[in-house]
């Protein structure tokens, strides 16, 4: 979360509302970017406008599939932090809704039924486990990779606003991060602007998932059948 307020600041600045997937990783301040001490953060973007979903509640990487509809999965925060264990499909839907429920918590609006798995491994049992609990996967554009947790030596901020602004095409997911911890040089401060600004000039605008229109029908589709769900 250490350039977190930083980008608020300049999405507000720049009237852009972005789609932020939790999960509770360790801060350089807090406890936690899911705890208390960030609450009022995540509580003010939802004033703004913003959406969230859950990017798993420990940061859980998949690591393989197993027989049985189970999997090997190791979060990389939490109590079980860098520890490898098998779950089945309901233990990993429950890691979903845990970031979902706290970010709904934290923010007073219902998140989207939507997740982004870590590092975005994933495999087609465990996007279809998912799915079955109502969670549809998000991945990123190739192009909307931007770049910054890479190595800032290898891929400098300039090269990474360079190669955003000539390969983005209209409907791309972008992905950046709330902060970095192996970045020597971070992007935010030097790239987010100017990409923004950039982009705006080429002609493009900004949109939350919830109006992507690869999206926006499982959305509508899941808060129809909510009120069936909660009634069983």
């Amino acid at each position: 979360m250490g350039v977190a307020p930083l980008m608020a600041d300049i999405l507000a600045k720049h009237q852009v509302k972005a789609t932020f997937f939790g999960a509770n990783e360790r801060t350089q301040t807090g406890d936690g970017s899911l705890g208390k001490d960030w609450a009022p953060w995540w509580k003010a973007r939802a004033a703004e406008g913003h959406e969230f979903a859950s990017h798993t509640f420990d940061h859980t990487y998949w690591r393989g599939d197993l027989a049985g509809g189970q999997f090997r999965v190791r979060p990389s925060a939490g109590p079980q932090e860098g520890k490898e264990s098998v779950w089945t499909a309901a233990q990993y839907c429950a890691e979903i809704d845990k970031a979902g429920k706290r970010l709904e918590d934290l923010t007073g609006k219902k998140p989207l039924p939507l997740f982004r798995a870590p590092g975005g491994k994933t495999s087609p049992q465990l996007l279809a486990a998912a799915k079955a609990c109502g969670y549809e996967h998000v991945g990123w554009s190739p192009a909307g990779f931007l770049g910054d947790e890479l190595s800032s030596e290898a891929y400098p901020n300039d090269q990474l606003l360079k190669k955003a602004l000539r390969d983005i095409r209209a409907g791309d997911i972008l992905l950046a991060h709330l902060g970095i911890w192996s970045r020597k040089d971070p992007w935010a401060p030097a790239v987010l602007e100017p990409l923004v600004t950039g982009l705006k000039a080429r002609g493009f605008c900004f949109a939350t998932l919830a109006e992507h229109p690869r999206y926006k029908p499982w959305i509508t589709q899941q808060a129809q059948q909510a009120p069936a769900k909660a009634a069983k």
